[in-house]
């Protein structure tokens, strides 16, 4: 005879640390955005339409939700205790069915179907019906006071502090499994900070053009660094949410905040949309043109996360044109003229940079044997033998461009000793060349702006390049051939 109270568990936020409602609509958007105007039309007719719809029309990956790993442990035992665990969510049936079907935990589930949305009093009302008037319910949300009113204890799962405290004056707590703190660290990490290293590009210009003893140029390139970051991050994030399917079945990214649930999506859509206005409110600061290339590079990089992502090659050549675009919005920053050598030298420096990122997820993919493809790319194991020699070609391509560049007669009249930028070419040549024998060993980040920003070599080849690069501007140094 069982003597252990009937255990009730709540879906979104407490099983699994996201909503599948979202994530399920986020899935229908991929397949076409035209969905937005349905899903409003759907959700007219009340939630419990719109979620049927929408379960209609998408499938849910269950196996790769980010489930709340030491509540289920939980469960398990309370399983083996020969008690009762019945599933009952807000969430629509079906998607309720594949989870259940997936634990093996319970002796039973109820969801929404397309007559009534199953929360807060209705979900109370169905747990009497079905279950009887003695039951635990483990919960996360105020959505679920009414039904831990009810009952005779209360699990809480990731429950805020408002809701914990609320609930444990008028019901005993039978267990707890309180939510890690959203950190500054996780945060960093959503917002990819370490990538702001890319927008560094904007004080290229600065550099060549010599302009860094203007500081008003400085201090405007500076802003400039700070509105483009800002807006990157936000592009970041709704990367992240928009990938999160792809994400959770890579190695590494599965472990990205919004891949594994730290942090909820509408808390992502919210700090994306404060990041974006507050790029726009810094770009007007500086000029209206550069206002045109935040909200371009937003477009491209949209364009780019929706669609282009997904087709081998072009991807490459679209991220090649971003950061490229982040040279050109450095020039529109500090008001100089861009030469067609820095365009040129440019766009095959970050092809080859991009070809080293496809090349190393391809590299540990093989090395782990597992796996033939990328999630959510066009690109397979077997594409290493062509994007090698592309992306080998295009680091030498980059550098007979900056030999070029350095043998035209605009730079000879110039730098006061031009020969000196030879030096960089041989520099750059033994920095590119050692990125792909990385790459080629599998010690290569699948970003290698990651693997850069921790090398030492990376850091004294750039320190080396400006200092060159000054030197050959303004001293006259006297080459002789004997």
């Amino acid at each position: 005879m069982r003597t252990l109270t009937p255990l009730v568990v709540d879906l979104d936020g407490t099983l699994i640390s996201t909503d599948s409602l979202i994530e399920s609509a986020i899935l229908l958007i991929k397949k076409n955005p035209v969905y937005i105007f349905y899903m409003v039309y759907w959700l007219s007719k009340g939630k419990a339409y719109l979620k049927t719809e929408i379960s209609r029309r998408t499938l849910l990956d269950v196996e790769t939700l980010p489930y709340v790993i030491p509540f289920v442990h939980w469960l398990k035992k309370e399983k083996e205790k020969d008690r009762l665990i019945y599933l009952v969510t807000a969430a629509h049936k079906t998607i309720a069915e594949r989870v259940a079907n997936h634990l093996g935990l319970f002796d039973g589930y109820f969801a929404t179907d397309a007559n009534s949305n199953l929360k807060g009093v209705a979900k109370c009302k169905l747990i009497k019906k079905e279950i009887g008037d003695k039951f635990v319910y483990a919960g996360d949300s105020r959505a679920d006071i009414p039904v831990w009113e009810n009952a005779e204890a209360a699990v809480l799962v990731h429950a805020s502090r408002q809701v914990t405290s609320k609930i444990r004056d008028s019901r005993p707590i039978e267990a707890e499994f309180p939510k890690e703190k959203t950190s500054l660290k996780i945060w960093f990490k959503a917002l990819r900070v370490h990538q702001w290293v890319k927008n560094s590009l904007l004080f290229v210009p600065l550099l060549t053009a010599f302009e860094f003893l203007d500081i008003y140029k400085v201090c405007s390139v500076l802003l400039a660094f700070l509105a483009y970051s800002f807006l990157s991050s936000g592009t970041y994030i709704l990367n992240d949410i928009w990938d999160l399917t792809a994400d959770r079945l890579h190695t590494r990214k599965r472990f990205r905040p919004f891949a594994c649930g730290q942090i909820s999506i509408p808390h992502g859509f919210l700090m994306a949309a404060i990041l974006f206005v507050l790029s726009l409110l810094i770009g007007c600061l500086i000029s209206t043109a550069f206002v045109a290339i935040l909200i371009m590079y937003f477009f491209t990089t949209s364009a780019y996360s929706l669609v282009f992502k997904q087709h081998a090659l072009v991807d490459t050549i679209l991220l090649s044109l971003l950061y490229t675009l982040r040279i050109f919005a450095g020039v529109i920053v500090i008001e100089v003229s861009i030469s067609s050598w820095m365009i040129a030298f440019s766009m095959f420096m970050f092809l080859s940079l991009a070809l080293i990122k496809r090349c190393g997820e391809l590299v540990s993919l093989e090395n782990e044997e597992q796996k033939e493809a990328i999630a959510g790319r066009d690109y397979g194991v077997a594409d290493l033998r062509v994007l090698w020699p592309l992306g080998v070609g295009a680091s030498l391509a980059a550098i007979v461009v900056l030999g070029l560049f350095i043998s035209a007669p605009e730079t000879q009249q110039r730098y006061a000793s031009p020969e000196l930028l030879w030096c960089i070419a041989l520099g750059l040549l033994y920095w590119l060349g050692r990125l792909w024998l990385k790459t080629s060993r599998g010690k290569m980040h699948d970003d290698p702006i990651v693997f850069v920003m921790t090398d030492s070599v990376s850091y004294i080849l750039l320190l080396s390049i400006i200092i060159v690069t000054v030197i050959a501007h303004f001293y006259t140094l006297q080459f002789s051939v004997p």
